[in-house]
């Protein structure tokens, strides 16, 4: 199914990055697949040394950005989900830093991280995969902003992308 590119007003005005590294969806469960098999082999060759990289002082390390990447997968799936099922609660933000900081990500192997988020990934493709088509346009509030299910498959895979180029642009990766 191809999903329209949101429109203002679909989605959390903060949220508009992603939205434009997202590229157009013709098929959500295959751009996540190939999403996430581009992820994984790409972060399976960086190694111990590098996974503990930070590019400025206070920044993430490469382990922390992956768990950043688990934490929001977990939170945009959970938000397309009660948004897909016509659930009208407002659903909160949340501080990525404070979850970074609270997830020890540092203590923890890439590799189990990688996997983690991979899981977590597979957990949402299930989850778009039995959507039905009127689920996409359903709207729900996240983060105090309107928001469509469709628009949050954009953020999702913006997300990732967004973080990518991080990852290339200052960690060298």
């Amino acid at each position: 199914m191809i999903l329209s590119r949101p429109a203002t007003g679909d989605y959390d005005p903060a949220a508009a990055g992603y939205l434009g590294l997202a590229p157009d969806i013709t098929d959500a469960v295959s751009q996540l697949v190939s999403q996430r098999d581009a992820v994984g082999r790409r972060l399976s060759a960086v190694n111990a040394t590098a996974a503990g990289h930070r590019y400025a002082p206070g920044k993430w390390s490469v382990r922390e950005v992956v768990g950043h990447l688990c934490d929001a997968e977990r939170i945009f799936a959970y938000r397309l989900l009660r948004i897909s099922r016509g659930d009208e609660t407002p659903l909160a933000g949340f501080d990525e830093d404070t979850y970074v900081s609270a997830g020890s990500f540092d203590r923890r192997e890439l590799n189990a991280l990688i996997k983690e988020w991979m899981a977590t990934r597979d957990a949402t493709i299930a989850l778009v995969r039995g959507l039905p088509p009127d689920a996409w346009m359903r709207r729900g509030v996240a983060n105090g902003e309107n928001a469509t299910a469709s628009a949050l498959a954009y953020i999702i895979l913006g997300h990732v992308e967004h973080h990518l180029k991080v990852l290339k642009d200052r960690y060298g990766l």
